[in-house]
């Protein structure tokens, strides 16, 4: 059975003082060491949080500008090769006209050297019947 005498408070006395003690020096600095803890983690995701809010902002943002940037983009080469379909067909209707005028230029020349080849011909053939017919009549 329990006996109370003066050990049982001297010991009592002493476990009460050991818990004063721990409390002082161990058990209250751990918890405001794991308050602190808990106020730098949570702090930390609270940042992490704005970050990644603030991250999601500005890819909008960027995916926004990106999109613009190709629409622009989509609308410049499209009217550059509209205009490169207009400079191609031009430069076509140059070519084939320049192309008709040589076309047309050489079959002048070549006419007027048929003319004068048939020209000389003509000499050259009334030459050799005259020399035909004076070789005849000589005969």
């Amino acid at each position: 059975m329990l006996e109370l005498n003066k050990w049982f408070f001297v010991q009592l006395a002493n476990f009460l003082l050991l818990l004063v003690l721990l409390n002082i020096i161990l058990i209250k600095p751990l918890l405001r060491l794991f308050g602190e803890r808990d106020k730098g983690i949570n702090g930390a995701l609270n940042s992490a949080k704005s970050m990644d809010k603030e991250k999601n902002d500005l890819m909008g943002q960027i995916n926004a500008k990106l999109s613009e940037g190709r629409a622009k983009a989509r609308t410049v080469f499209e009217e550059l090769s509209r205009e490169g379909m207009e400079t191609q067909k031009q430069a076509l209707a140059s070519a084939q006209d320049s192309a008709a005028d040589m076309n047309r230029k050489a079959k002048e020349e070549l006419e007027a050297a048929m003319e004068k080849a048939r020209a000389s011909l003509k000499s050259d053939v009334e030459a050799f019947s005259r020399q035909i017919v004076e070789k005849l009549v000589k005969a």
